[in-house]
């Protein structure tokens, strides 16, 4: 490409507010000395707040260390898949940083996931240790003899708890359907008695920075999920990325709301690793409900907010509001669909904070774009692309062709952010990295004068559901196993609550019979809830192309002239 480019001359930089740094001197430092550094740093400030218990950094990396300990002990090694199935509590985070302390392979999985689609993420990443919760531990157990896992470890939402809540939670946790009992089994341990069963081993393993850290599983248009290998270098360069942008906040004084799903790169990444890293207090929220935001936000006078759009809306509407103090807030980051204008400017008035909506990808550990927190904030925009970032648009056909500005193309990105490849995918691995090293998002985009980028559509046929990534053709392949159905075709909807939701259009067989409702319970038993179709419409026929693929597209444009 020219170096003349319109892109290679990176207009966006004269949009950076002058705090921010427009090249970084990257760290080659893992996760787990970032922890080790704020504790040294910050010993006794909270780390973790959880319901109100709070674990100082000395305590989480003491912890940590236990459990780094524990996981040699059950054999596992250097570039071992250890399985993490857990919402955002403390043993989550402890799990994490303990796996990569002792060189293992984190693999997140998400705790709403139907048995099928976790046996897959188990099996292609060669899991052989999984944490999890009460709730799911017998359901695990059974799903074991379909994997290679030989060790469980489970805990409960009530072992870490202030003492008043952990006396009443067995009766409390039992009635709300917050806590199970497990039944024993073989090679199935308690959280609790392994921490305190072992010593702190503090050793960092000896793993390179290229080396891979994490499957981060996304899906795909062939709706198989694929697993993202994230190396050590991508997860510890994109946190100083994500730093550099704000250097309006402090290290050791900031309070983190910890509401995004830890299982999912966002929340992994701006959520936790980044609190890690600036050694500020980080409010989990496992259930990140409006009443529980909150209260979190007010109790703990939270600073700052990465969220979706959803959950800035549920907020805006929860009755709550109007008696509850969010003046705490500074900053808010907001990814994963777009934030209404109204919604923005609403939550700013209440709070008196500054939303700044950004773009990021499983792929891209995730954050590539973000708006200037001090500086032109874009309606509509993803914004530029952070430090260290380049980003061009390519010709949809022809990737090596670069668009003119103001027009529409696939976006390609690169940067230290960008991840190694797909697990056991060659092949759409070469599809989605160029030659030269660039992603190809499949997010058709374009960028105006001053660099600002905007995403015009999607090539893929992504529907994103109260901040989750809905694959159709998941749900697709779904349907297309029962026995009355002949054919089926997903598409995203506009919901009210959720931004997007499932639509289903369904062909039955010849003589067969089924509700809205049977259509509906039937997924339910087969995919994770958020998934589910909210609407199914009966057809006789879908569209085609001349060679016999439905064409989703088209009934995307029927549903948007009703």
């Amino acid at each position: 490409m020219s170096g003349q480019s319109d892109y290679a001359k990176k207009p966006w930089l004269n949009a950076y507010e002058q705090s921010v740094k427009k090249s970084i001197d990257f760290k080659d430092i893992l996760l787990p000395q970032y922890l080790e550094e704020s504790t040294r740093n910050f010993p006794d400030n909270p780390a973790l707040i959880f319901q109100g218990y709070t674990l100082s950094f000395k305590e989480l990396n003491e912890m940590v260390a236990k459990f780094a300990a524990a996981l040699k002990g059950f054999g596992i090694k250097k570039g071992d898949s250890v399985a993490i199935l857990l919402p955002n509590i403390i043993p989550c985070v402890v799990a994490y940083y303990a796996t990569l302390k002792i060189g293992g392979i984190v693999v997140l999985n998400n705790p709403l996931y139907a048995d099928r689609e976790l046996e897959h993420q188990f099996n292609d990443s060669n899991s052989t240790f999984l944490i999890t919760l009460d709730l799911l531990a017998n359901r695990m157990v059974k799903l074991r003899e379909k994997t290679r896992i030989k060790t469980i470890v489970y805990t409960s939402i009530g072992d870490y708890l202030p003492f008043v809540k952990r006396l009443l939670f067995p009766l409390v946790g039992k009635k709300k359907g917050l806590t199970a009992d497990v039944t024993p089994a073989g090679d199935l341990y308690k959280f609790k008695d392994i921490i305190s069963n072992n010593s702190p081993d503090y050793t960092q393993a000896g793993v390179d920075i290229d080396d891979v850290a994490m499957y981060q599983y996304t899906g795909g248009t062939t709706g198989v999920s694929k697993g993202v290998m994230l190396t050590h270098k991508n997860i510890s360069h994109q946190i100083q990325q994500i730093e550099a942008w704000f250097p309006a906040f402090d290290k050791g004084v900031e309070v983190m709301l910890g509401a995004l799903p830890i299982f999912h790169v966002f929340g992994m990444s701006v959520s936790m690793n980044l609190a890690i890293r600036m050694g500020w207090a980080n409010v989990l929220v496992p259930k990140p409900q409006p009443g529980p935001l909150l209260e979190a936000i007010s109790k703990f006078k939270v600073t700052f907010a990465p969220l979706v759009p959803t959950m800035y809306i549920g907020i805006l509407d929860h009755p709550d509001l109007e008696h509850t103090d969010l003046t705490s807030i500074k900053g808010c980051f907001s990814g994963s669909a777009p934030l209404p204008l109204e919604v923005i400017n609403n939550f700013q008035e209440k709070t008196g904070s500054i939303i700044v909506e950004g773009f990021g990808l499983t792929e891209s550990t995730p954050v590539t774009h973000i708006n200037p927190f001090n500086g032109v904030r874009k309606q509509g925009s993803i914004g530029i692309p952070i430090p260290e970032t380049e980003c061009r648009i390519a010709d949809l056909e022809d990737k090596t062709r670069e668009m003119p500005v103001g027009e529409a193309g696939e976006l390609l990105i690169r940067g230290p952010q960008i991840m190694k490849g797909y697990l056991n995918k060659p092949d759409e691995t070469k599809k989605t990295l160029t030659r030269d090293g660039f992603l190809c998002t499949g997010d058709v985009a374009k960028m105006d004068e001053d660099g600002y980028f905007y995403i015009v559509d999607r090539i893929k046929d992504m529907i994103i559901s109260g901040g989750y990534n809905v694959y159709p053709r998941d749900i697709d392949e779904v349907l297309f196993e029962h026995p009355k159905i002949l054919e089926a075709c997903c598409i995203g909807i506009p919901h009210k609550k959720r931004g997007e939701a499932v639509k289903a259009f369904v062909i039955l067989k010849q003589g067969e019979k089924m509700t809205e409702r049977e259509v509906i319970d039937y997924c339910n038993t087969k995919l994770a809830r958020y998934k589910l179709p909210v609407e199914v419409e009966f057809r006789q026929e879908l569209p085609k192309s001349n060679v016999g693929k439905i064409l989703r597209k088209d009934l995307r444009l029927e549903e948007e002239k009703k």
